[in-house]
């Protein structure tokens, strides 16, 4: 018996059997090193979709190792009773990073649990309850992770939490509408005046969105899209709350954060995934006045918020980000992926869309181009040829079409050149057996 196969056999026996697992034949990784993960049989990979967006400095960086090993040997774990040098050395590294007045704060373990204290934010600070979301979302597996996202599929045994409403998305290669942009006129951003206006009591706490969705395929909205919606969530009393658990850290290039592109200052950002490379951490940012908000509102705790280790990883990952994979080497690597994607589109046609920003780039694949049929059987073909090929990459989307291609940010021209071969010649069998 391989050891794939004793470690599944142990899985089917102990772990729930709702585990999500790629491939016919499932992978078990062992170890990591860069740009490249090993599984338990010695085979190597290419990685391109870093842990779901995660490993944003490379497997093992030996930065972040040493600091997390350091900080392993002085003190393990605190809670957030106490001040702790790390906690507060990282929360000024990111009021330094963020945009506008994105000032203070605060520290939970991971991308769900940093949107649900968003959220609790957004109800404290306006005395208000209801929350825009918007359809083919994703905000983590909580009730309330649940309830936010927009995507059935996502909603164990019907998860809902009442006062959550959802607004049309802004996938313009599907527009809802049945619409083509420009000459739009950027219809779906009104649709969230429409929503507040017919389905919520006219006064909302929060509107809560990804800038560029990660789970729902990468869809990137139309460059006037927040600006709109913005405008129309303030005047109806909420707050913008951007989900940057994915987007976030130079992901998109150019900018240290996803929502930057839009040119829109969130009141309140969200973050986790990449953050730490790996360790377990998620923030909620906001400015100090509604911070402020939370206070005499009730107590909160968290006991591995603020864990010494996680920030110890963070601040070295961001150090490293700094120094070669800051935004601007991420958009540069970026130009050069999306340029190579662009060329296999013209080349296939079951490549009916690519779209994204920086090291976020989605393929969505489909049966025809005019008609635009979800390829889902295609998808699980290339899934198998690049992992055949050496080459991890990640999938999404409510049709479960897209292909999510997200390195790690310190990837290079080389590494993204090695990764379009495989691509290549993966397309090319998946189009001939088609």
């Amino acid at each position: 018996m391989s050891k794939t196969q004793a470690l599944l056999d142990k899985q089917k026996r102990y772990l729930w059997p709702n585990h999500i697992l790629y491939y016919t034949e499932p992978m078990a990784l062992d170890r990591g090193d860069g740009m490249y993960v090993w599984d338990v049989e010695g085979n190597k990979y290419l990685d391109f979709f870093g842990g779901i967006l995660t490993t944003s400095v490379g497997h093992n960086r030996p930065e972040v190792v040493e600091a997390a090993q350091k900080q392993t040997a002085k003190l393990i774990h605190s809670s957030t009773l106490y001040v702790n040098e790390n906690h507060v050395n990282l929360a000024e590294k990111l009021a330094e990073i963020a945009p506008g007045d994105l000032q203070m704060t605060y520290f939970t373990t991971s991308g769900t649990d940093a949107d649900e204290t968003a959220v609790v934010l957004a109800k404290a600070y306006t005395g208000y309850q209801e929350i825009i979301a918007l359809r083919h979302g994703y905000s983590g597996r909580s009730a309330m992770g649940m309830s936010l996202t927009g995507q059935a599929a996502w909603r164990i045994g019907g998860t809902h939490i009442i006062g959550i409403k959802h607004a049309l998305n802004p996938y313009c290669y599907r527009c809802p509408l049945k619409m083509t942009y420009p000459q739009c006129g950027v219809a779906c951003a009104e649709d969230v005046e429409e929503v507040i206006k017919t389905t919520t009591s006219g006064r909302i706490a929060a509107f809560l969105a990804e800038p560029i969705q990660g789970v729902g395929g990468f869809i990137t909205p139309p460059p006037e899209y927040f600006k709109i919606v913005q405008e129309i969530v303030h005047h109806y009393g909420g707050l913008f709350i951007s989900d940057e658990v994915q987007t976030g850290f130079g992901r998109t290039g150019d900018k240290w954060f996803g929502i930057e592109h839009w040119e829109v200052e969130p009141d309140i950002m969200t973050m986790a995934k990449g953050i730490a490379n790996g360790f377990p951490l998620g923030a909620t940012m906001t400015t100090p006045e509604i911070a402020q908000g939370m206070v005499g509102k009730g107590l909160t705790i968290s006991t591995f918020g603020g864990n010494p280790v996680a920030l110890a990883a963070s601040l070295a990952t961001i150090g490293v980000m700094e120094k070669e994979a800051n935004p601007a080497h991420v958009a540069e690597v970026g130009a050069h992926l999306r340029a190579g994607l662009e060329r296999l589109y013209e080349k296939y046609p079951v490549i009916g869309d690519v779209r994204g920003k920086g090291l976020m780039q989605g393929i969505e694949m489909v049966t025809d181009r005019e008609t635009k049929e979800p390829a889902t059987a295609a998808i699980n073909h290339l899934f198998e040829e690049c992992r055949n090929l050496g080459l991890l990459i990640g999938k999404g989307g409510l049709y479960g079409n897209t292909v999510r291609i997200a390195p790690p940010l310190t990837a290079t021209k080389d590494d993204v050149d090695r990764a379009l071969e495989i691509l290549d010649v993966a397309f090319s069998r998946v189009q001939e057996a088609m």
